[in-house]
């Protein structure tokens, strides 16, 4: 139903979050959700953010959806996180025809690009309005392909992990590090979604483990 995806966006918009995409799983609906481009701000503003203590954007997660499922009738939350077992976001994702795998292998959002972030999935039993989009690598010149400056991430190859983190933590690293991923940033998608070089160091920070 439109009328509920609606209420569902209008209901994460207040705290920062989109809808990504909506899944079928036999009678039930699963609405995945992730970070809007300005969400950052109000997660940034959160007691979980300025704490101190670890895991801030999970336990931010862990408080706001239940939230937005009581405010919108959902019947369960299901997060990317707290596994094994791990729920299939990247399977859901696929199946919701809203985001892709693109050439160098990451998952490529038609709105987000590669800043696409899931913070959870909310479960219905009501019908909800799909939104079915075009791949948005086909019309592009894909400058992803040659933006890593270690070819940790080209076409036709596994992502190499210990070259990136090596290069993370490295002084040549520093642009990567303080201001998000060079491969995520040459999406023009990415770039039209917009995220901010606090978030992306955020994020770097997690990933390193520092």
């Amino acid at each position: 139903m439109v009328a509920l995806l609606q209420t569902i966006e209008d209901t994460c918009r207040i705290r920062g979050l989109t809808v990504l995409g909506v899944v079928a799983e036999g009678e039930k609906r699963i609405a995945l959700v992730g970070l809007r481009a300005d969400g950052w701000e109000k997660f940034a503003a959160s007691a979980e953010y300025r704490d101190g203590a670890a895991n801030p954007l999970d336990r931010w997660s862990l408080r706001v959806l239940p939230e937005i499922a009581t405010e919108t009738g959902a019947l369960d939350v299901r997060y990317p996180f707290g596994g094994p077992p791990y729920e299939p976001f990247i399977r859901w994702s696929f199946d919701s025809g809203e985001t892709f795998s693109s050439p160098v292998g990451m998952l490529v959002h038609h709105r987000a690009g590669f800043w696409i972030s899931f913070r959870g999935a909310l479960v219905f039993d009501a019908e909800i309005d799909r939104k079915i989009a075009s791949h948005p690598c086909v019309p592009c010149d894909r400058p992803c392909e040659i933006a890593c400056p270690v070819g940790a991430l080209a076409p036709e190859q596994d992502y190499d992990v210990p070259s990136c983190k090596s290069h993370l933590a490295s002084p040549e690293g520093n642009e990567c590090r303080d201001a998000g991923c060079l491969v995520r940033r040459a999406c023009p998608v990415s770039q039209a979604f917009g995220r901010s070089a606090e978030q992306s160091a955020f994020h770097m920070r997690s990933f390193l483990g520092v």
